[in-house]
Protein backbone atom coordinates (compact mmCIF):
# COMPACT_ATOMS: atom_id res chain seq x y z
CA UNK A 1 0.00 0.00 0.00
CA UNK A 2 1.19 3.19 -0.42
CA UNK A 3 3.11 5.41 1.97
CA UNK A 4 4.31 9.16 2.97
CA UNK A 5 6.12 10.50 5.69
CA UNK A 6 6.64 13.63 7.14
CA UNK A 7 9.62 15.26 9.05
CA UNK A 8 8.46 18.09 11.42
CA UNK A 9 10.89 20.99 12.79
CA UNK A 10 10.04 23.86 14.82
CA UNK A 11 10.23 28.04 13.72
CA UNK A 12 14.17 27.81 14.18
CA UNK A 13 14.42 24.66 12.03
CA UNK A 14 15.40 22.10 15.03
CA UNK A 15 13.54 18.53 14.39
CA UNK A 16 10.73 18.31 16.21
CA UNK A 17 9.39 14.52 15.06
CA UNK A 18 8.36 12.75 12.28
CA UNK A 19 4.49 11.64 10.65
CA UNK A 20 4.43 8.19 8.82
CA UNK A 21 1.54 7.70 6.67
CA UNK A 22 -0.29 4.58 5.36
CA UNK A 23 -2.84 4.34 2.68
CA UNK A 24 -5.70 2.00 4.09
CA UNK A 25 -8.95 1.08 2.59
CA UNK A 26 -11.02 4.30 3.38
CA UNK A 27 -8.48 6.78 4.14
CA UNK A 28 -5.26 7.20 5.96
CA UNK A 29 -3.50 5.70 8.71
CA UNK A 30 -1.19 8.17 10.57
CA UNK A 31 1.38 8.01 13.15
CA UNK A 32 2.34 10.95 15.00
CA UNK A 33 5.77 10.56 16.75
CA UNK A 34 6.96 14.02 18.51
CA UNK A 35 10.34 14.71 20.33
CA UNK A 36 11.25 17.92 21.67
CA UNK A 37 7.83 19.70 20.88
CA UNK A 38 6.29 22.56 23.25
CA UNK A 39 4.91 20.85 26.12
CA UNK A 40 0.61 21.81 26.09
CA UNK A 41 -2.61 21.60 24.22
CA UNK A 42 -2.13 22.53 20.07
CA UNK A 43 -3.99 22.42 17.14
CA UNK A 44 -3.08 20.05 14.19
CA UNK A 45 -3.80 19.87 10.88
CA UNK A 46 -3.08 18.79 7.41
CA UNK A 47 -2.18 21.73 5.38
CA UNK A 48 -2.83 21.97 1.83
CA UNK A 49 0.59 22.81 0.42
CA UNK A 50 3.63 20.86 0.66
CA UNK A 51 5.97 23.65 1.98
CA UNK A 52 6.87 25.08 5.47
CA UNK A 53 8.81 27.58 5.00
CA UNK A 54 10.08 29.13 8.02
CA UNK A 55 9.36 30.78 10.51
CA UNK A 56 5.60 31.24 10.27
CA UNK A 57 5.45 28.05 8.13
CA UNK A 58 2.57 30.06 6.04
CA UNK A 59 3.78 28.78 2.91
CA UNK A 60 1.89 25.34 3.60
CA UNK A 61 -1.77 27.52 2.93
CA UNK A 62 -4.85 26.58 4.37
CA UNK A 63 -6.51 23.51 6.18
CA UNK A 64 -6.55 20.66 3.09
CA UNK A 65 -10.03 20.44 2.15
CA UNK A 66 -10.81 18.98 -0.95
CA UNK A 67 -14.57 19.60 0.12
CA UNK A 68 -15.06 22.56 0.49
CA UNK A 69 -15.82 22.18 3.80
CA UNK A 70 -15.69 24.81 6.85
CA UNK A 71 -13.63 24.06 9.81
CA UNK A 72 -13.92 22.24 12.37
CA UNK A 73 -16.15 19.04 13.94
CA UNK A 74 -18.33 21.20 15.71
CA UNK A 75 -19.20 22.81 13.16
CA UNK A 76 -22.40 22.05 11.08
CA UNK A 77 -20.79 22.59 7.86
CA UNK A 78 -17.22 21.39 8.24
CA UNK A 79 -14.82 18.94 8.46
CA UNK A 80 -12.38 19.75 6.83
CA UNK A 81 -10.54 16.73 5.43
CA UNK A 82 -7.56 18.09 6.95
CA UNK A 83 -8.87 18.67 10.65
CA UNK A 84 -7.67 16.83 12.84
CA UNK A 85 -8.43 16.59 16.86
CA UNK A 86 -6.31 18.50 19.44
CA UNK A 87 -2.87 16.82 21.03
CA UNK A 88 -1.32 17.44 24.50
CA UNK A 89 2.26 17.45 24.81
CA UNK A 90 3.63 16.21 27.89
CA UNK A 91 6.49 18.12 29.75
CA UNK A 92 8.16 15.50 28.55
CA UNK A 93 8.18 16.70 25.36
CA UNK A 94 7.69 13.01 23.73
CA UNK A 95 4.37 11.86 22.22
CA UNK A 96 3.21 8.99 20.29
CA UNK A 97 -0.62 8.93 18.47
CA UNK A 98 -2.61 7.76 15.69
CA UNK A 99 -5.01 9.13 13.69
CA UNK A 100 -7.46 7.44 10.99
CA UNK A 101 -8.03 10.31 8.76
CA UNK A 102 -11.13 9.05 6.58
CA UNK A 103 -11.90 10.09 2.84
CA UNK A 104 -8.29 10.81 1.69
CA UNK A 105 -5.65 8.83 0.36
CA UNK A 106 -2.15 9.09 -0.68
CA UNK A 107 -2.80 7.58 -4.08
CA UNK A 108 -3.22 9.79 -6.83
CA UNK A 109 -7.09 11.56 -7.60
CA UNK A 110 -8.77 14.55 -5.79
CA UNK A 111 -7.97 13.45 -2.34
CA UNK A 112 -4.29 13.38 -2.69
CA UNK A 113 -2.31 14.39 0.25
CA UNK A 114 0.57 13.67 -2.52
CA UNK A 115 -0.90 15.93 -5.22
CA UNK A 116 0.91 18.04 -7.29
CA UNK A 117 2.11 20.99 -4.91
CA UNK A 118 1.59 18.08 -1.62
CA UNK A 119 0.55 18.91 1.83
CA UNK A 120 1.74 18.89 5.21
CA UNK A 121 1.68 18.21 9.15
CA UNK A 122 1.16 21.19 10.89
CA UNK A 123 0.95 22.19 14.81
CA UNK A 124 -0.27 25.28 15.91
CA UNK A 125 0.37 27.24 19.49
CA UNK A 126 -2.84 26.55 20.98
CA UNK A 127 -5.79 24.39 21.17
CA UNK A 128 -8.32 24.40 18.43
CA UNK A 129 -12.13 24.77 19.29
CA UNK A 130 -13.17 22.93 16.79
CA UNK A 131 -15.93 25.36 14.90
CA UNK A 132 -14.19 28.63 14.07
CA UNK A 133 -13.59 28.43 10.93
CA UNK A 134 -11.76 28.58 8.97
CA UNK A 135 -8.96 27.23 11.33
CA UNK A 136 -10.31 26.43 14.98
CA UNK A 137 -9.01 29.86 16.83
CA UNK A 138 -5.44 27.65 17.11
CA UNK A 139 -3.22 30.24 16.79
CA UNK A 140 0.06 30.54 15.01
CA UNK A 141 1.87 27.68 13.80
CA UNK A 142 4.78 25.77 15.74
CA UNK A 143 5.83 23.65 13.67
CA UNK A 144 5.65 21.98 10.23
CA UNK A 145 6.51 18.96 8.08
CA UNK A 146 5.75 18.41 3.87
CA UNK A 147 3.98 15.17 3.17
CA UNK A 148 6.66 13.35 1.28
CA UNK A 149 5.21 10.05 -0.63
CA UNK A 150 7.54 6.82 -0.25
CA UNK A 151 8.90 5.61 -3.16
CA UNK A 152 7.48 1.94 -4.05
CA UNK A 153 9.92 -0.88 -5.86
Amino acid sequence: APAASASLVDSEGRSIGQALLQQAAHGVLLKLELKKATPGIHGLHIHAVGRCDRPSFESAGGHFNPTNKQHGYLNPNGPHAGDLTNIEVPATTELSVEYFVPDVTIDPGPRSLADRDGSAIVIHAGKDDYASDPSGESGNRRGCGPIVRSETK
